[in-house]
């Protein structure tokens, strides 16, 4: 067995810089004063730590505070404009792109769509590279922000990410017709990402609804628990779960796929070839498709202005109702399975079903879970609008540059 690494002077130095930056960015602003007890480092470590980070010009002054008898204390922050962070949202029907200042304050945004994805089904990877790259070229340009200032580049994408392999991270999109798709080795070719960028600059991978559920727990409605999982309803459905306050990956990383558990054996046909998929029955192309089925029509050019449409719709009162019970019967089973002290609902097509669905949804859920793990458990819709997933995705390369004390790498 290898003898454990001992701790350098380097690493404790590291160490300390990722407790006071992490403790300034969730907790600030705050004074030196105030560090101390919340760090548990001593008063000089603290005067050492600040002073390295504000010549870094990774702190800033924030005003002041009385103090009981001596002088006002200085308030610090994290300084907002100190680097820049990139969040990429690949949804089924476009793609999205934000760029994020280190206090995730939205600067500049670009929407594509992706060629023929809603009318079969299915996108080309090589589609989704051209226009993450083009989507990052243009939201520097339009920030007017230095490609070096950038720390990293999150992405979120339909399907299950393995960054096991010595590739990188490759994309297991069943429902999109992806198969081990090397995104990105893709994005760091000659093609990929902006050549103004850095070559090794920190590229990260993960799928959607975890991306979504990681900007939910540090930003929004998940908050504050131990135990929750964030639903994402989409075009398809997935979910995010948080056990002990840490995202439950699974053996292979494939925790989460929600909408895959089976609401009804030789049910409907799901996207993923299966039958009876949650997805099949309360996601936004299915929920189209099925009130297509009963005789709905709509004019809206995209999903999201047809589900629109549908919400407004007398004729989809019965369907609305239907749905309203498959998610409560899906919910139901994650209480059951996870035992979550809180449940958040978010995506596009959630937020716009949750203020009409959101209490039969609970009144199902109810009836379907069993009855003390779900009393012990709050349903409520996100609160971070449908940017979350890239919100989101801009905190994998933000955990990372926290972690390491305000290094990239």
């Amino acid at each position: 067995m290898a003898a454990p690494r001992r701790r350098t002077v380097r690493d404790l130095r590291r160490g300390n810089r990722a407790v006071v930056l992490s403790k300034l960015y969730f907790d600030g602003p705050l004074s030196r004063q105030e560090l101390g007890p919340l760090t548990a480092l001593s008063s000089g470590s603290i005067s050492n730590v600040v002073a390295d980070l504000v010549a870094d010009g990774l702190l800033e002054e924030a005003g002041s505070v009385e103090s009981d008898g001596g002088r006002p204390r200085t308030l610090l922050r994290v300084a907002p404009r100190s680097g820049h962070l990139v969040g990429v949202d690949v949804g089924e029907t476009r793609v999205r792109v934000e760029l994020f200042d280190l206090a995730l304050g939205e600067l500049s945004r670009v929407d594509e769509p992706l060629p023929g994805a809603a009318r079969d089904g299915c996108c080309d990877a090589k589609d989704v590279v051209r226009l993450v790259a083009a989507g990052l070229t243009r939201v520097l340009a339009d920030a007017e922000v230095d490609p070096g200032s950038v720390i990293g580049v999150g992405i979120g994408v339909p399907g299950i990410v393995d960054a096991s392999g010595a590739r990188g991270a490759v994309v297991h999109g069943q429902t999109i017709g992806w198969d081990a798709e090397p995104l990105e080795a893709m994005l760091r070719a000659a093609d990929g990402l902006p050549p103004e960028l850095a070559p090794d600059l920190p590229v990260f991978l993960d799928n959607g609804a975890k991306t979504l559920g990681r900007a939910e727990m540090w930003f929004g409605a998940g908050r504050g628990a131990r135990n929750a999982v964030i639903a994402l309803i989409g075009s398809g459905v997935g979910a995010c779960v948080i056990a002990d306050g840490l995202p439950y990956q699974g053996a292979s990383s494939s925790a989460g796929e929600w909408g895959h558990t089976v609401l009804q054996v030789g049910g409907r046909t799901c996207r993923c070839g299966a039958r009876g998929c949650l997805e099949a029955y309360v996601g936004a192309e299915a929920l189209l498709e099925r009130w297509r089925e009963a005789g709905g029509t709509w004019s809206a050019p995209d999903e999201e202005g047809a589900l629109a449409e549908l919400l407004e719709s007398p004729s989809a009162a019965g369907l609305l109702e239907e749905t309203a019970e498959f998610l409560g019967a899906g919910i139901a089973d994650l209480v059951n399975l996870f035992n979550p002290e809180r449940i958040v609902v978010g995506g596009w097509a959630g937020l716009l079903l949750g203020p009409r669905l959101l209490t039969p949804i609970r009144d199902a859920a109810a009836a379907y879970a069993l009855r003390h793990p779900f009393a012990q458990t709050t349903v409520e819709l996100g609160r971070l609008g449908p940017d979350a997933v890239t919100v989101g995705a801009a905190t994998l390369p933000l955990a990372r540059f926290l972690e390491t004390g305000g290094r990239s790498s």
